[in-house]
C-alpha cells in the first residue's frame, strides 16, 4: 500500500475511517525526513492493514500546528482515533517494525478506558 499524502482536509475522513493510522510529519528540507522516507515506504508495504499516512509540514503548516510539531520527523499512532504514540525522530527499520507490533498488540478497551480516567481526573 502506498502513502497517503494528508492534507487539513483529508485528515479527519483518514482518521475516522480507518482503524489504525501512522502519521510522518515530515518536511522536503529536512535531512532526517528524507533519509527515513524510503524505510518508511518500505515499511508501509508489509503492513497492508495499517494506513501510512504523510504531513508535509512546510505545505501544511496548519496541520502541523494543530497537532503541535516541534520537531520532525515526528511519528504519531491512531488506534481507533485515539493518538496512542507521538515521537519526534527518525527511527530505524527493527525499531519501527517493533513498535508498530506494540501499538496492534494494544488492548483498545483498556486505552479507553485510561483516557477517560485521564480526562476525569482533569475535570476534577
Amino acid at each position: 500500500m502506498a502513502t497517503v499524502e494528508l492534507t487539513k482536509d483529508n485528515l479527519p475522513e483518514v482518521i475516522e475511517n480507518n482503524d489504525f493510522v501512522i502519521i510522518d510529519f515530515w518536511a522536503p528540507w529536512c535531512g532526517p525526513c528524507q533519509s527515513f522516507g524510503p524505510l518508511y515506504e518500505e515499511i508501509s508495504e508489509k503492513y497492508p492493514d495499517i494506513v501510512f499516512a504523510k504531513v508535509d509540514t512546510q505545505a501544511e503548516q496548519e496541520l502541523a500546528g494543530q497537532f503541535n510539531i516541534r520537531s520532525i520527523p515526528t511519528l504519531m499512532i491512531f488506534r481507533e482515533q485515539i493518538i496512542i504514540y507521538s515521537e519526534a525522530g527518525a527511527m530505524q527499520g527493527p525499531a519501527f517494525e517493533q513498535l508498530l507490533e506494540q501499538a496492534k498488540g494494544l488492548d483498545m478497551d483498556e486505552v479507553r478506558k485510561q483516557v477517560e480516567e485521564e480526562q476525569k481526573a482533569q475535570n476534577a
